[in-house]
C-alpha cells in the first residue's frame, strides 16, 4: 500500500528542552539585539531557521564515531574514512579537509583571485561571494531568467543561464576567468535545483574555454534527489550514481558538511589539479592546518564520513523534501507568496509581492523576519538588500533581484508539528501584513554585513 503519510525515517533516542518566551518578552529582546535575529541568544528561540548549516541532528552511528575518532596529528586513520567517503561520491583525487565550507572558498580564492579576475556562478551565496570579492575579483551570478520569477514554477529554476556564460566567458576573455563555479542546490536562488543536463551544458562552455568548472557541493544529495524525481532518465539510478554523474562534469568541488554532511562542522576542497592541489594544501597548513586533519578534529572527519553515506538515503530525502514541500504548499494555498515550486532545504517568502508597500531601501525582507521572531519566537533570515545590497557612488541602495526570507528547516531536528507552528505564525504574520514598518541600517560592517548589522523601526 502506497501511503499518503510521509513520517520521519528515524525515532528519537535524545531531546533538547525548548525555552518559551512571551511576545513581550521577544519584543525586548529583539530591540536589545538591534531588531537583527543574528544576534539573539540561541536560547530566546523556539523555532531556529535561520540557517540548516551546522543544525543537523546527528545519527547514533555518527555519535559513535565521535567516540571512535583518531585524533593523530598526522595520518588519522580517521581522515582515511573521510577522505574514501569524499572519493566515493566526488571522484576526485585530491581530497583537502577544512573546518567548514568558506575556509575552503578563502583557501581556493586567496590562490586564484585577484584584481581583474572575475568568477561566474549560477548565484553566489553570501561567503563565496565574500571571499572572491576579499581577493579584488568579482564574483557575477548568471542565473537563467526563470529563476529570477518566483511566481513561476518549473522543474529546475536553478539553472546556469548557458548562453549567457558562454558570452561573458567571450566579453571578459578565458584568461581572466580563472574557474566558472555552480552551485548546487541554488541557495541565494531560493533552493532550487540544477538539472544534470544544465551541469553537462555548463561543463561543455568550460572546458570549450579551457576553464575550470567547480561545484559548490554543500546540498548535492538534495539536488541527487530532485534529478532523480525530475529529469528524464534517472528515476532508476541511485543517489549514488546521479551524484557521482554530477561531479564528474566537474574539475572540483567546495563543500561545507553543514549541510549534507549531516555534521555539526566540517567541509572540504576537491580537486584533480595537482598543481593547485599542491598551492592549497600549502596554504591550508599555514590557515587550518596538517593536510590529514585540516582544521577538524578526527571525530568530526568520523560524524562527516559517516553522515556522507547517511545523506544519500532515498528515505531520508524524501522525508526532507517533502517536509519543506508541506510547508510550502500550505503556504501557497493561503496566498502567501513564495518562491515556487518549494525548494529542498528551505522555504522562501517573497518578500516584495508580500510587503508591496515596503521598498527594498527599507528592507521589507528584515520586517518580515522581526515580525515572524515577535509573532512566534521563529528565527528566519533575510536574503535580499540586507544581504546582498550594494551602494552606488552616492551611497544609494543598489537593490538584488529579490527580496527574499528564508526559513531553512534543520536536518533531522523539527517533527511534523513544529512545522505546523511555524505555519501557523507566518500566516499570522501575513494576515496582519499591512501593520509592519520598514527598517533602516544604524551600524553595517563593510562585508557580510547581515551577521553584525543593527537596525531601527522607521
Amino acid at each position: 500500500m502506497q501511503t499518503k503519510t510521509i513520517i520521519e525515517p528515524f525515532k528519537i533516542k535524545s531531546v533538547e528542552p525548548i525555552r518559551f518566551t512571551t511576545k513581550e518578552e521577544r519584543e525586548k529582546i529583539l530591540k536589545e539585539a538591534g531588531f537583527n535575529p543574528f544576534l539573539i541568544h540561541a536560547d530566546d528561540v523556539l523555532i531556529d531557521l535561520l540557517t540548516d548549516s551546522g543544525t543537523s541532528a546527528m545519527s547514533s552511528k555518527q555519535w559513535a564515531g565521535i567516540m571512535d575518532g583518531d585524533e593523530s596529528y598526522a595520518g588519522s586513520r580517521s581522515f582515511y574514512r573521510f577522505e574514501e567517503a569524499v572519493n566515493k561520491i566526488t571522484h576526485m583525487k585530491y581530497i583537502i579537509p577544512t573546518h567548514q565550507g568558506r575556509a575552503a572558498e578563502k583557501i581556493l580564492f586567496s590562490i586564484i583571485g585577484r584584481s581583474g579576475k572575475y568568477f561566474p556562478n549560477n548565484t553566489h551565496f553570501d561567503t563565496t561571494r565574500a571571499n572572491i570579492e576579499f581577493t579584488g575579483a568579482e564574483a557575477v551570478d548568471l542565473l537563467n531568467e526563470t529563476g529570477k520569477h518566483p511566481e513561476i514554477r518549473a522543474d529546475f529554476k536553478g539553472n546556469m543561464d548557458v548562453e549567457k556564460l558562454a558570452t561573458f566567458i567571450k566579453e571578459k576573455g578565458a584568461e581572466n576567468i580563472p574557474l566558472c563555479m555552480i552551485t548546487v542546490t541554488n541557495n541565494s536562488g531560493g533552493g532550487q535545483p540544477v538539472s544534470m543536463q544544465n551541469i553537462k551544458e555548463t561543463s561543455e562552455v568550460c572546458k570549450k574555454y579551457n576553464i575550470p568548472l567547480f561545484i559548490d557541493a554543500c546540498r548535492f544529495a538534495e539536488n541527487a534527489y530532485f534529478i532523480k524525481k525530475r529529469e528524464k532518465g534517472y528515476t532508476d539510478k541511485s543517489l549514488l550514481e546521479i551524484a557521482q554523474e554530477m561531479f564528474s562534469y566537474a574539475d572540483g568541488a567546495t563543500m561545507s558538511a553543514k549541510k549534507d554532511g549531516l555534521a555539526n562542522i566540517g567541509g572540504f576542497l576537491a580537486m584533480n589539479d595537482t598543481d593547485l592541489a599542491m598551492k592549497c594544501r600549502n596554504l591550508l597548513i599555514v590557515t587550518e592546518g596538517f593536510p590529514t586533519y585540516g582544521g577538524l578534529a578526527g571525530r568530526d572527519l568520523e560524524a562527516i564520513a559517516q553522515g556522507l553515506q547517511e545523506v544519500l538515503d532515498e528515505h531520508y530525502l524524501q522525508y526532507r523534501i517533502r517536509s519543506v514541500e508541506y510547508l510550502g504548499e500550505k503556504l501557497v494555498s493561503a496566498g502567501v507568496p513564495i518562491i515556487e515550486p518549494p525548494g529542498g532545504h528551505a522555504i522562501y517568502i517573497d518578500a516584495k509581492r508580500f510587503l508591496p508597500n515596503i521598498p527594498s531601501e527599507k528592507f521589507p525582507g528584515q520586517s518580515i523576519v522581526c515580525a515572524l521572531y515577535i509573532e512566534g519566537g521563529i528565527r528566519a533570515v533575510e536574503i535580499g538588500s540586507v544581504m546582498f545590497g550594494k551602494y552606488d557612488k552616492n551611497g544609494k541602495l543598489i537593490p538584488p533581484p529579490m527580496e527574499l526570507v528564508r526559513l531553512a528547516i534543520p536536518r533531522r531536528v523539527y517533527t511534523q508539528s513544529h512545522i505546523d507552528y511555524v505555519l501557523e505564525i507566518i500566516l499570522e504574520v501575513f494576515k496582519n501584513r499591512e501593520s509592519l514598518k520598514g527598517y533602516k541600517i544604524t551600524y553595517e560592517a563593510p562585508m557580510l554585513r547581515h551577521f553584525t548589522a543593527r537596525f531601527e523601526g522607521i
